[in-house]
């Protein structure tokens, strides 16, 4: 258990580390490469990345299969175990990097009807999409040794080493398109800089791993040995189409439906939220591989209680990012980008809401990934049947609002109602009343703490924050006082909190003097 959390808070410590470096580099190289390269060109490579994304549908959700086959032996410390499962990945894996290049090569077919008016021109069009071809091709065939580390609770070694390389990325690229405004010069730093990371990774990982040994003939003939893989990446992959196209086509379908123009408007609200979404996933990840392990141990008390804690954490989290939203990001986005590329309230309350969605249930999907439970395909189906029908109603006539409003219609219901159900039924083996009488406190709390925040955007944050420096300054008196009083509220009105912060006895004891520890 104590390794365990060692692990779980150095991949949080490492992460936000360079989360934090990463998103204050994140602002100001958008805001050099907006006026250095422009917004179509900013827009272009933001198309042609959710494109790649698409394409990495491919993956099949092989890595979440396999991933689960690797609990039970690195927790068992079988390297024959783990060799066996890695050189399937590998021989997996590299078949995928041949699909997606081919795809790829298919796709790029279509490039003069879909870019042909822009004014960067078909060359740069082709020459951007097929270095990020390759950097994705590269990425499956020779990193993949990353999903071991991962499953092995040691993924702040994979932030470390790729976050490094993107931020001094990040620092050339701005310089460079400072000094000299070539887009070409920009795509080739993005290629140069994949093939050093991936270089330095392996590196990194025969220094780890010195046992492990890969065989990709040996992972061709493991597929017989391990059925169980291909019948939950069966299960899986439609659940990736699905996450893709709820969570990853919003440019493509901005692209399609407004504006290649828009897309780079869309992008500096989505930027921010990305940017917010990833530091709630170094938290998550930083725990999935010790809710695997937990699960695998089989006590249930414990791992009901570790349930509550990270519900409770989690809700914490989503408020910040939530209540931090409503509250600034209009105002940011015209202070720091400018006024013209302000997008409606009614875009920033869709994009909140399905933020604060895609936020609220991770505790529920990491304890479903835990225990395997992929055989729900009907749900994927269902949010993307909903979310196509909904999209392809609105969206030509509401734009970027009929985009998102699809994707709150279609993900609501499956992720509140279904997905808790399916764990509880499933997984836990225990009425989902249970879910529901300990998610009431939290659901009736973020409500309320959500109308303050409103209130105060409106007669405050509104009226008054006109500059940067005065945004600053408003956050700094009105954020921290919101947050104080949210976590406040939540220790004392459920008892997720109540154990979450008992594991700092000094903290919990300044928090309830008259009880004994």
């Amino acid at each position: 258990m104590g390794e365990r959390v060692h692990r779980s808070i150095m991949n949080i410590k490492v992460g936000m580390v360079f989360y934090v470096l990463g998103l204050f580099l994140a602002f100001f190289s958008r805001k050099i490469f907006l006026d250095c390269l422009g917004a179509e060109f900013i827009g272009l490579t933001g198309m042609l990345m959710n494109i790649m994304s698409f394409l990495s549908v491919a993956e099949l959700g092989i890595g979440t299969s396999i991933v689960y086959f690797l609990y039970k032996p690195l927790q068992e410390n079988n390297h024959q175990k783990i060799n066996e499962v890695m050189s399937m990945l590998a021989y997996l894996y590299r078949c995928i990097g041949f699909i997606i290049g081919s795809c790829g090569i298919i796709v790029s077919l279509f490039f003069p009807w879909w870019f042909g008016h822009l004014t960067t021109g078909l060359p740069l069009v082709y020459f951007a999409f097929y270095s990020f071809l390759a950097s994705s091709v590269a990425g499956y065939i020779f990193n993949y040794k990353q999903l071991l580390v991962g499953a092995n609770q040691k993924q702040y070694l994979v932030n470390a080493w790729f976050q490094t390389i993107g931020i001094v990325q990040s620092i050339v690229q701005m310089l460079l398109a400072y000094y000299y405004r070539n887009l070409w010069l920009w795509v080739v730093i993005g290629l140069v800089f994949t093939i050093v990371g991936i270089i330095a990774f392996n590196i990194r990982i025969r220094q780890l791993y010195p046992w492990l040994r890969i065989n990709m003939q040996e992972g061709r003939q493991n597929l017989r040995k391990y059925p169980e893989v291909l019948r939950k990446t069966r299960q899986i992959f439609v659940q990736k189409i699905k996450d893709f196209i709820l969570y990853r086509s919003d440019e493509i379908l901005v692209g399609i439906f407004v504006s290649v123009v828009q897309v780079a408007y869309f992008g500096n609200y989505t930027i921010i939220t990305s940017k917010l979404n990833f530091l709630v996933n170094i938290l998550s990840d930083g725990m999935n591989a010790g809710v695997g392990n937990l699960v695998a141990e089989g006590n249930d008390q414990n791992t009901m209680k570790v349930f509550w804690e990270l519900t409770a954490i989690r809700f914490f989290i989503t408020g910040a990012v939530v209540f931090g939203l409503l509250l600034f990001l209009q105002a940011f986005v015209v202070c720091w980008f400018g006024a013209q590329y302000r997008l409606s309230d009614l875009i920033v309350y869709l994009l909140v809401f399905n933020i604060f969605i895609f936020l609220s249930r991770g505790v529920v999907e990491n304890y479903i990934s835990a225990h395997g439970l992929f055989s729900d395909v009907w749900a994927a189906w269902t949010e993307l049947a909903l979310n196509l029908a909904v999209t392809l109603c609105l969206a030509p006539f509401f734009g970027i609002v009929g985009i998102l409003f699809g994707k709150v219609i279609s993900v609501f219901f499956i992720a509140f109602f279904w997905k808790p159900y399916f764990l509880f039924s499933r997984g836990l083996k225990k009425s989902v009343t249970v879910y529901w009488r300990g998610m009431a406190p939290y659901y009736i709390i973020f409500v309320c703490f959500t109308f303050v925040a409103l209130a105060v955007y409106y007669y405050v944050v509104v009226p008054e924050v006109t500059s940067l420096p005065c945004l600053l300054l408003y956050g700094a008196a009105i954020y921290p006082l919101l947050m104080v009083c949210f976590f406040l509220t939540l220790f004392y009105s459920t008892s997720g909190m109540k154990h979450f912060v008992a594991r700092q006895p000094a903290i919990y004891r300044r928090l309830t003097p008259n009880r004994k520890q």
